[in-house]
């Protein structure tokens, strides 16, 4: 594999700087699941911790690195999850966090971002828009900036799921990961592509906010005006060209696929593992449904991202598929 912005040895160290409640999440064959899916299903369960979501891993390098640091401050822009987690690991390192997000962000995220004692400013527009405000903040009062994907420890903070993976279970023929701005993929895509190089690496992504697959497919950036889908958390519109130059070395696919599946596989979840996940934590399974050929007989790793979700439109989401795999 040519090199990516990663490296592996870091990778390891930033394994180091994490605290433990976040590591060695839940990994498990998951055989209700499989009727309906037609193969072999491994759950790598990212939600089981203080934040709900993979991303403390990567929040937790940045935090451990500011907090020997004169400047202790720093600001992200975050459509729920990102800023939680930086808030968590602000909190306890005694740094001062803002988060920008856009005001029509996960209610329960926004709060829970408040009461993690962060800073929290809210835009009239999408996570674009926030995006572009957090940079206006850390111009203007000269603080870190945190990046999610383009930052390298939210990468190689992702990353460290992939050791966990290909530690306990050196076999399986595919990973499913949720595609979004692109460190959750990168991070474990660089560590199965050199740990477990046989494995593939498959993205996937909403066809309603389809900027980095339509980019990892044309190999350049392609943007999107607008996006359409529930699945929040990974509704970019703007890739990060070397957040792509990563990702056009460690996937090996990226898919797209629509509403109903996300949702059938959020249901399937349910019904069948006892999991209330988000939107894009069902995109691994959505990927399976909509292409059952593909992966039929084979040993699919997915990896359950984050569980933040509105009860209210949960409900309203898995009432449309009822008794879905069974």
């Amino acid at each position: 594999m040519q090199q990516t912005r990663l490296d592996t040895a870091r990778i390891r160290a930033a394994r180091r700087m994490i605290d433990p409640v976040f590591l060695d999440t839940p990994l498990y064959r998951c055989e209700a699941l499989e009727p309906g899916l037609g193969c072999t299903v491994s759950i790598k369960l990212e939600t089981a911790n203080p934040v709900r979501s993979f991303k403390a891993r990567g929040t937790e390098v940045v935090a451990s690195l500011l907090a020997g640091k004169d400047s202790r401050a720093v600001v992200c822009a975050s459509a729920g999850n990102l800023g939680q987690a930086l808030a968590w690991s602000g909190r306890g390192r005694g740094l001062d966090v803002t988060v920008v997000a856009s005001r029509f962000a996960t209610a329960a995220k926004l709060d829970r971002i408040r009461a993690l004692g962060a800073t929290l400013e809210l835009v009239n527009g999408d996570h674009e828009l926030a995006r572009e405000r957090a940079a206006a903040i850390a111009r203007h009062e000269g603080i870190r900036l945190l990046e999610d994907s383009l930052d390298l420890e939210t990468c190689e903070g992702a990353a460290t799921i992939g050791l966990e993976l290909v530690e306990a279970m050196p076999s399986f023929d595919a990973v499913l990961i949720a595609l979004g701005g692109g460190a959750l993929a990168t991070g474990v895509g660089h560590v199965v592509k050199t740990l477990a190089p046989a494995a593939e690496v498959i993205c996937v992504q909403p066809l309603g906010a389809p900027a980095m697959t339509r980019s990892w497919r044309s190999r350049r950036v392609v943007t999107t005006d607008s996006t359409g889908t529930i699945a929040d958390g990974v509704a970019g519109r703007y890739p990060v060209p070397a957040v792509l130059d990563d990702l056009l070395l460690v996937a090996d696919d990226a898919v797209l696929v629509q509403e109903a599946s996300i949702i059938a596989g959020m249901r399937m979840l349910f019904d069948h593992a006892g999991l209330v996940v988000e939107p894009s934590a069902a995109l691994g399974i959505a990927a399976v449904l909509e292409d059952r050929d593909r992966f039929a007989g084979r040993h699919v790793v997915t990896i359950v991202c984050g569980s933040n979700v509105d009860v209210d439109a949960y409900h309203r989401w898995i009432r449309t598929v009822p008794g879905c795999g069974s």
